[in-house]
C-alpha cells in the first residue's frame, strides 16, 4: 500500500442487559420455539433499555475502548451502525466524539447491514488517502428490535433482530491486523421491499401512519422479495467473498465473521468456503444487529481464543437495498 498500511488496534463491544429468549419471542410471535432455534437460528437475543439508545450503546462501547487508549490521539469518530437512532434525522456521531472528548471531525456512513465492509473500505481508503488521520474510532449500535411488530407475520424473517455495539480503533501505519480488500454488490431493484414506510417524506408522520403500524419495519411484496432473492444470496456472499480475497492476495479465509442469517444459510456458506463450524461465529445468543453483527463477532472470537496469527479473517454481510459487500483482515504483524 503506497499511501501506508491500515490495521485494526483494538475494539470493544457493548452487549444490553436484558436478554430476550426463543421462548419469549415465540410468547409474542407465535412461531414455535423450536422452528427460531433450528430454523431461524436464535436462542435469544439482547434487547435495549426504552432509555438506552444508539448513542448511549456506542459511547459505552467506546469508553470501554479508550480505557485502554489515548482520546488524544484520535482524529475522527465514524458512525456505521443502523439508520434508526435517538431522533429521525439527527446524526450519532457528534454526540459520541463529545462523549468522549475526541477532537477532530465526525461523520456517519449508513448502509444498514452491509455496514461493516463498507465502513472498513472507506475509512481504511481515507486513512490511506490523508496522512493526518493516524487513529480513527469507527462506532456502529443497533436498537432494531425496537422496530418490530411481532403481529406482521410477513417479517418473521426479522424477529432475529436484536441491540449492541461495537468500537473499533483503526490506526495509520499500523502493521498488525491489516485490514485488505473488500468487495461490495448492489442490487437497486430490491430498494422499496423492506423499510419503515411512515415518518418520511413519502408518508410523514401522521394519526394515520401511527394507526396504520407504519413506523414499523414492513415487508413489501415478500413473495416476489424472496422469488428473486433467494436464488441470488448464495452466489452473491460467495462473490463478493471470492473477489474481496483476490483484491487481498489470498486464495482461502481460515475464519468466517458473517451476519447472523437462517441457520441453512450460515451452514451453505460454510460449506461453499470451505470452512467448518469451528471457524465461523455464529451469534444464536445474540440475533442480528443489522451493521455491528462481524466486527462484534470478531471481539468474541478473540475472547474465545479462536483467532490467530497470520489468519486470514472474512467478514461477510448482506444489507436491505440490497447490497452484499465482504473485507479481509489479515490478523496478527505483516
Amino acid at each position: 500500500m503506497k499511501n501506508g498500511h491500515v490495521g485494526l488496534v483494538d475494539l470493544d463491544i457493548h452487549t444490553p442487559e436484558r436478554l430476550m429468549s426463543a421462548a419469549e419471542i415465540s410468547s409474542v410471535s407465535g412461531i414455535p420455539e423450536q422452528v427460531l432455534k433450528e430454523k431461524f437460528g436464535i436462542i435469544g437475543k439482547h434487547v435495549s433499555r426504552s432509555d438506552e439508545h444508539v448513542s448511549d450503546m456506542c459511547i459505552s462501547a467506546g469508553r470501554k475502548l479508550l480505557e485502554r487508549h489515548d482520546a488524544a490521539e484520535i482524529d475522527a469518530v465514524v458512525y456505521f451502525g443502523s439508520h434508526w437512532k435517538d431522533y429521525l434525522v439527527w446524526q450519532a456521531a457528534p454526540k459520541i466524539q463529545h462523549a468522549l472528548d475526541i477532537e477532530g471531525f465526525s461523520l456517519e456512513l449508513i448502509n444498514v447491514s452491509a455496514g461493516a465492509p463498507v465502513a472498513l473500505r472507506v475509512v481504511g481508503d481515507m486513512m490511506r488517502a490523508d496522512e493526518r488521520l493516524k487513529r480513527v474510532l469507527v462506532v456502529g449500535a443497533s436498537k432494531e428490535s425496537q422496530l418490530l411488530d411481532y403481529s406482521d407475520q410477513d417479517s418473521r424473517f426479522m424477529f432475529n433482530f436484536g441491540d449492541g455495539a461495537v468500537a473499533v480503533l483503526l490506526g495509520r501505519d499500523h502493521k498488525e491486523n491489516l485490514l485488505l480488500g473488500t468487495s461490495t454488490l448492489t442490487d437497486g431493484s430490491f430498494s422499496d421491499h423492506v423499510r419503515v414506510p411512515g415518518g418520511g417524506s413519502v408518508n410523514p408522520a401522521s394519526q394515520e401512519t401511527v394507526t396504520e403500524n407504519m413506523h414499523y419495519l414492513q415487508l413489501s411484496d415478500g413473495p416476489e422479495m424472496k422469488r428473486r432473492l433467494d436464488p441470488m444470496t448464495i452466489k452473491n456472499f460467495i462473490k463478493v467473498a471470492r473477489e474481496a480475497l483476490e483484491l487481498s492476495g489470498e486464495d482461502k479465509a481460515n475464519f468466517l465473521l458473517p451476519i447472523h442469517v437462517k441457520r441453512s444459510l450460515h451452514e451453505a456458506l460454510l460449506v461453499e468456503l470451505g470452512l467448518g463450524r469451528d471457524q465461523a461465529i455464529y451469534l444464536e445468543s445474540f440475533g442480528h444487529m443489522s451493521a455491528v453483527d462481524p466486527l462484534f463477532s470478531l471481539k468474541i472470537a478473540l475472547d474465545e481464543g479462536k483467532i490467530h496469527p497470520g489468519d486470514v479473517i472474512l467478514l461477510l454481510a448482506a444489507g436491505t437495498g440490497y447490497t452484499w459487500a465482504a473485507s479481509c483482515i489479515k490478523w496478527g504483524g505483516s
